[in-house]
């Protein structure tokens, strides 16, 4: 995930990737979560990730990703996987 903003309080739930075109949001449970606003336009075929691509004059709807965020930390928090003895803090 070398490059990219990653999120990790309870297991990675959320990354942002610039790309030359777009910037790629990625909620890696995505599959689990409700999307009432139609807000995940990417990785819609899968069984785990769903994503958000943006491009140049898209428009974001500041509450339903804020709802998605909220959605995606609570699923985190009660699907979490204990991290190894080996894992760094």
């Amino acid at each position: 995930w070398e490059g990219a903003a990653v999120v990790v309080p309870l297991g990675m739930y959320v990354l942002a990737n610039a790309h030359k075109d777009k910037v790629k949001v990625t909620f890696f449970h995505g599959a689990k979560l409700p999307d009432p606003k139609g807000l995940f336009n990417a990785g819609l075929g899968g069984n785990k990730w769903r994503a958000i691509d943006l491009r140049e004059g898209d428009r974001l709807d500041a509450a339903a990703f804020k709802e998605l965020l909220r959605a995606a930390i609570a699923y985190n928090e009660t699907h979490a996987v204990p991290k190894s003895r080996g894992a760094k803090a």
